[in-house]
């Protein structure tokens, strides 16, 4: 079957960090420090993407080990676990600054434009697994001159991370309670709702199980050498364990089509 047009939904959940902040620049930028005083040899100082990586390894086992612990802590931690494995010496203050991270790592470049453009046809909802102080912090900054967002779901918040199905529940329930918008949490029915985002792993698994509809935004993860942090694609798809029904590679693209959509629609009702 064909997915429902774009125009038939009434509120868009985004994953914030990879969707719309450059996640893994900012991190990667943040980890320099440790990456500077490995050996020149070592395979991260050729390669970045490989720290962020390794990082993000340790930070999803804490979200697992320690669910309520919130972000800013997660990535301090995560930071000290990786400096050690490597037998580097911390800095405690490049250790501190590192939590602070996600309210001041820069948007895609397409992300605010089209955040705007998005927000005059549909409510606008995060569902992250950052800190409370951290989201706002990029709201305002990174994110500020974008459409409002009329609600943040924090994993702090909610009490657990993504992937937990606990997360898409809140999610699916506070759309609902907030804006009387159907979440689809159970998978019987309702269109309104729409998951956007760009990990696999943290959002396209979990929403397929809840029935959340989908769009991923693929930022070239959809090649294998820039699967990066958002999971091996061809091995998620090939077990069956994606249900998203639309791919585009950015924001603005998936914007450009909403609105090429509209149009149409609209110009048929004259």
């Amino acid at each position: 079957m064909s997915p429902p047009p774009l125009t038939s939904f009434r509120a868009l959940s985004f994953d914030c960090y990879g969707t719309l902040v450059d996640w893994e620049s900012g991190l990667a930028s943040d980890l320099s420090p440790l990456i500077t005083a490995l050996p020149a040899s070592h395979p991260y100082r050729a390669n970045p993407l490989l720290a962020v990586q390794r990082f993000n390894a340790h930070s999803e086992h804490l979200w697992a080990a320690q669910p309520t612990l919130a972000y800013n802590a997660n990535l301090v931690q995560s930071l000290r676990l990786l400096a050690t494995e490597h037998g580097v010496a911390l800095d405690e203050a490049h250790a501190q600054a590192i939590g602070d991270g996600p309210g001041r790592w820069p948007a895609f470049g397409d992300t605010v434009e089209a955040l705007r453009r998005l927000g005059r046809r549909y409510r606008l909802v995060i569902l992250s697994n950052v800190d409370e102080a951290n989201i706002a912090r990029a709201v305002a900054g990174p994110l500020g001159g974008a459409a409002r967002f009329d609600a943040v779901y924090t994993a702090e918040a909610i009490g657990s991370y993504k992937p937990s199905l606990d997360n898409f529940r809140y999610l699916c329930e506070g759309v609902e309670r907030e804006f009387g918008v159907a979440g689809d949490g159970d998978g019987k029915g309702g269109l309104p709702l729409l998951h956007v985002a760009r990990s696999l792993t943290a959002d396209h698994v979990p929403a397929k199980e809840v029935g959340l509809r989908s769009v991923w935004i693929a930022r070239g993860g959809d090649r294998a050498e820039n699967y990066g942090t958002g999971g091996d694609y061809a091995k998620l798809r090939a077990e069956g364990r994606l249900g998203f029904e639309w791919l585009f590679q950015t924001v603005g693209e998936f914007a450009d089509e909403v609105e090429r959509q509209f149009a149409a629609e609209e110009g048929e009702g004259k």
